[in-house]
């Protein structure tokens, strides 16, 4: 049994010891694979360092998060872009729009979320989507960018049935992390008219624990509650949600 945590910012554990703990935990757990998602330039040599150390476990993303799209983006994603000619890269992420730290950026987001979509499809790369209080717009622009290419993962999936049925159409996997396992999230109910063949399991650690830890710092090994909360879903085993949540990540990263 192997599970895919398909967005993990374990990274920003910086120190070494506990850093090498996470992973254990990992392993203890059966969480093999781990895709880390960019959100700045500094983010990009913690992501490099890990894979360095676990090049058979861990894949590394380039992107600009919106929270982090702000005056001199430009020149930001210059610099993202020709990081990506020296490394291994399986998507580009974590990108889209976030309204709800600040409206003000709202053009800006868009502009490097499109720009950043004109990589991936130039790269043949999925996109893995940060959406905040931001559903209409970030359908907007995949809407307008609508082709054989456009593909991917909408990360951290909270939408209702209906947003789900739109990112499915559009070629996007749904990523469900700890939400899940909150009773009043309402979540549970919208999966249950989705089927499983449209997830990939993530955890977004440090972020967003699932119960029994919610509040408490996330970590990859985690995954196994949200896996079991899903199979619990769509009454089926653990191991069946591991490998059909695995596959499925194969089909989007191509690994």
């Amino acid at each position: 049994m192997i599970f895919t945590d398909t967005h993990t910012h374990l990274y920003y554990e910086q120190d070494a010891e506990k850093q090498a703990q996470l992973m254990e935990r990992c392993f203890e757990n059966d969480v093999n694979r781990l895709f880390l998602p960019n959100v700045d330039l500094a983010s990009i040599a913690m992501i490099d360092d890990l894979v360095r150390k676990y090049p058979n476990n861990c894949y590394a993303m380039a992107g600009l998060h919106p929270c982090d799209v702000k005056e001199g983006y430009l020149s930001v994603l210059d610099e993202i872009y020709s990081s990506i000619a020296d490394r291994k890269i399986h998507a580009i992420g974590e990108i889209g729009i976030d309204l709800y730290w600040d409206k003000t950026t709202l053009e800006i987001q868009q502009d490097a979320f499109c720009k950043q979509i004109g990589w991936a499809k130039a790269l043949g790369l999925p996109i893995v989507i940060h959406c905040r209080e931001a559903f209409d717009e970030v359908f907007e622009v995949l809407e307008s960018e609508r082709n054989e290419k456009l593909r991917g993962i909408f990360h951290c999936f909270t939408g209702n049935v209906a947003q789900a049925k739109q990112a499915i159409d559009l070629n996007f996997y749904l990523g469900i992390g700890g939400v899940v396992t909150y009773k009043k999230a309402g979540l549970d109910t919208v999966l249950s008219e989705v089927p499983m063949h449209n997830l990939v399991l993530e955890t977004d650690s440090p972020y967003l624990a699932p119960v029994p830890f919610r509040g408490k710092p996330n970590e990859s090994s985690y995954l196994v509650y949200i896996a079991q909360k899903l199979a619990d879903i769509y009454s089926v085993s653990i191991e069946e949600i591991a490998n059909v949540t695995t596959e499925n990540s194969k089909k989007v990263f191509g690994v």
